[in-house]
Order: structure tokens, then sequence, then C-alpha cells
């Protein structure tokens, strides 16, 4: 499913599927990269209508399992106060392939960069570590409340997403209304991408901004630094709506990692480039690494 997704926002900027944006019907052509995107699409289709199938024949409304299960019972409910709602299984479905689509492949993207950023600088690698050693230690996992005691290794995910901002042109937003911004008139129903990547890389913001520099977020006191300019998750009333569920994700599963395990890269002779494989996000191209159990 990576795989599919990734591919598929890969194609949908990078080939001639961007013009589906402007020519919606381009979208049915039997072709080259237009039927590929297509049967992605129906794959993918598939995949998250039989997880929704199966947790309908599953369903304990005494216990729910997840997100779905919970879903499910609402819709129920819903049903039996007759009253007109919104809650179906098809929303259902779009919901569950937000979170997929959307979630998934960003997360991922992060903790791909994460891991070569720390081969590419095992001496940040070792001090992370080294705070994981002092507040958790080895024989339990991490928590969400050990965070707050861990400055460093929040400070080193930040650097991360500064460095390799997952959805580089943030997703495509419209104007609502007719505005005028910075003496430029953007018309009502313009489509407007905000470069997230050029605010992460602006040399006026940032001091060396193309140096991997964990401590730029750290106070005089090695406290976490907030900076305005740090929105990897966009701004605004439209900021991403996991914006929340993404810091937990990645601060458990990249502490886990590094608690667990070292990682060099697999030839020292050879270091991988930085640079990403640009679609709708911004993936590292592969690259071997030796993991050794700490």
């Amino acid at each position: 499913m990576l795989n599919f997704m990734s591919r598929a926002l890969e194609i949908s900027l990078n080939s001639e599927a961007v013009l589906t944006n402007v020519c919606s019907w381009m979208y049915y052509l039997p072709f080259g990269p237009f039927k590929e995107l297509r049967q992605i699409v129906i794959d993918i289709t598939v995949f998250l209508k039989r997880i929704i199938e199966e947790h309908k024949v599953s369903l304990d409304p005494e216990n729910p399992q997840d997100f779905i299960d919970m879903y499910l019972i609402h819709v129920d409910e819903e049903k039996r106060t007759q009253i007109e709602t919104s809650f179906n299984a098809e929303y259902l479905f779009y919901i569950v392939g937000d979170l997929f689509i959307a979630g998934t492949d960003t997360t991922t993207n992060t903790l791909l960069w994460s891991i070569l950023y720390m081969c590419h600088h095992p001496d940040m690698q070792e001090k992370v570590q080294a705070e994981i050693d002092a507040v958790i230690g080895r024989d339990r996992p991490p928590s969400l409340t050990d965070k707050i005691s861990m400055p460093f290794t929040e400070a080193t995910i930040m650097e991360v997403q500064r460095m390799t901002v997952v959805v580089p042109l943030s997703v495509p937003h419209m104007a609502s209304e007719s505005t005028v911004f910075q003496g430029y008139t953007i018309p009502k129903g313009s489509v407007v991408l905000a470069n997230l990547w050029a605010v992460h890389r602006d040399p006026q913001v940032w001091d060396k901004p193309n140096d991997f520099n964990p401590s730029r977020f750290l106070d005089d006191h090695g406290q976490i630094l907030k900076k305005e300019a740090f929105i990897p998750f966009g701004i605004g009333r439209r900021v991403c709506m996991g914006e929340q569920l993404a810091k937990m994700e990645l601060f458990l599963m990249f502490v886990n990692l590094l608690q667990s395990f070292s990682f060099s890269f697999a030839d020292d002779t050879f270091q991988p480039m930085l640079e990403g494989r640009f679609g709708l996000t911004l993936a590292p191209f592969p690259f071997d690494i030796k993991i050794q159990k700490r």
C-alpha cells in the first residue's frame, strides 16, 4: 500500500497526469500515467472498502476495537433516531482514505528521513540515544509523558521536519473570496500553494538553513524553542488536522527505534544523497543501512 500511495503521489505531480488538475476528463485516458494512476486508485479503493466490510461483519457494539467500529456504531444510532445525518458508509470510506493517504505516506517518509539523517550525523544519533537512556532507559517502552523530559530528541525530530518538509508545497488551497495581499490581488476561486520548503530554508529566518542543527530549536536552558517559521503542517485554520496525531506517532516510533537500535550506512565509503524524490510528498531515494541492536 505504501508503494501504491508513493507512486500515485509521484506521478500526480511528475508526469502528464498533473494535467488532470485542469482537465479532469484526462483522468480516464486509457494509456500511460493516466491508466496507471486510475488503477492505483482502484486498488486502494478495493483495499479500504474490504477493511470496512470486514469491520461490519465482526462489529461488536459492546466492544468497539477502533475508529471504524465507533463510526459504524454511530451510523446505527443515527438510523434509529431517524434524524437526517451525514454519517454513512460512503463518507466513512473517504475518512479512512484520508487517514491512510494523508497520514501514512507522510509519517513513513518523515521516519525514513530521520533514519537517513541519523546515519549522516552519528554524533546526533548518540546524543539522542544518551537522552533516551537517561530518561527512559532500555527496559521499558517510551511514553508520551517522556516527551517533556526529552527536548533534544524532540528538537532532532523538528530539525528533520524542517530540512525535509514532506509536503513541500503543502496541499492546494482555494481563495474563498477575493483579497489583496501585499499589493497582489488574489481572485476568488484561485488555487493557492504555500511554499513551505522556501519558508524552512529561508536564510533571513534560519542561520545556515542548509545545515542540520537540532540545537536551533533549543533555548539557552536546553528547552524547546518555538519558532513561528517552523510550519511543517501548514498554518492557520486549514492546518493539517492530523498534526497532533503525527507528532505523537513520530515521537514514539523514532524513540522506539533509537532506544533499541543504532543505524549506520551499509557501505562506509558511500553516503546516499539527501535530495529527495519529489511528488506531492518528498520521499528519500532508497538507501541501504546497517542496523545494530544496542
